[in-house]
């Protein structure tokens, strides 16, 4: 434990710097477009409607979740994935395309997965509090189960900066690992609650597909926001995820503490 608390360290005491760049980032991203930030909002919006019109109306007829529209239950899963799959593939690549960067500047590697993090977290945040106005629009409010959201947003967080900081540094080491990634995080999509509801399928299928910590992230999100369970209900489960989670931030913080002098020698 004591290399995830160096690495944690790191974050918070970089972590003016770890705002100021990812802010940076995104004012660079789009500093030569005409709706600037807004592309922000628009690209997740336009890939709901899309997601929306295959899977809700195409696929399903329109026929909603249980008692919720399709539309609704969709947007609440996939907003966090809208977050999650471009921040685990470009975390992954942070300190691959940052590289000539550290060797100039003093600053610890491990806070580029967390500037790419922090990069991304602005149109997420824009977006989550736009879902909760649709939501409430739609006379849906989870009441108290709302108070668990900040829960979760923690266990995202743990778990995508675990992530990414193991990936990064096996990418600096097997390049492989990021096209790898790419496929699975393609692949990953379909596998878990977002576009579909899994719980029709048998128990034994389900339960393999709880194996994936995300499973847990996406369903928090769904308790939380459109309400139905706490977090405590099933606590092997919640046991298992944090289990998962602190098993990979002391692999990544172990392989990034041994590897990261050598990252120059790398490239």
């Amino acid at each position: 434990m004591n290399l995830v608390w160096q690495v944690l360290k790191e974050q918070l005491q970089s972590l003016n710097l770890i705002f100021r760049l990812g802010f940076y980032e995104i004012r660079s991203k789009y500093k030569m477009h005409y709706l600037g930030a807004l592309w922000q909002i628009l690209n997740p919006l336009f890939q709901i409607g899309i997601y929306w019109f295959i899977f809700g109306i195409g696929i399903r007829g329109g026929s909603p979740v249980g008692e919720t529209p399709f539309f609704l239950w969709l947007i609440v899963g996939l907003v966090p994935w809208l977050f999650i799959a471009p921040t685990l593939t470009q975390g992954a690549n942070s300190v691959h395309t940052k590289i000539n960067l550290v060797s100039k500047m003093k600053f610890p590697v491990s806070v580029l997965p967390s500037i790419k993090i922090v990069g991304n977290s602005f149109s997420f945040f824009i977006m989550l509090f736009v879902t909760t106005g649709i939501l409430l629009f739609n006379g849906i409010f989870s009441g108290l189960y709302l108070i668990q959201l900040p829960y979760y947003l923690v266990c995202l967080y743990l778990l995508l900066y675990g992530l990414t900081l193991l990936l990064s540094t096996l990418t600096m080491i097997i390049r492989d690992i990021q096209t790898m990634l790419q496929s699975i995080v393609r692949m990953m999509m379909f596998l878990l609650p977002i576009l579909w509801n899994v719980n029709s399928l048998p128990a034994i299928f389900l339960n393999i597909l709880k194996l994936n910590p995300f499973f847990y992230i996406i369903e928090g999100f769904r308790n939380s926001l459109i309400g139905g369970a706490w977090f405590f209900d099933d606590f092997a489960y919640t046991l298992y995820f944090w289990i998962i989670t602190i098993l990979i931030l002391l692999i990544g913080s172990k392989v990034h503490i041994k590897f990261r002098h050598k990252f120059v020698d790398y490239i």
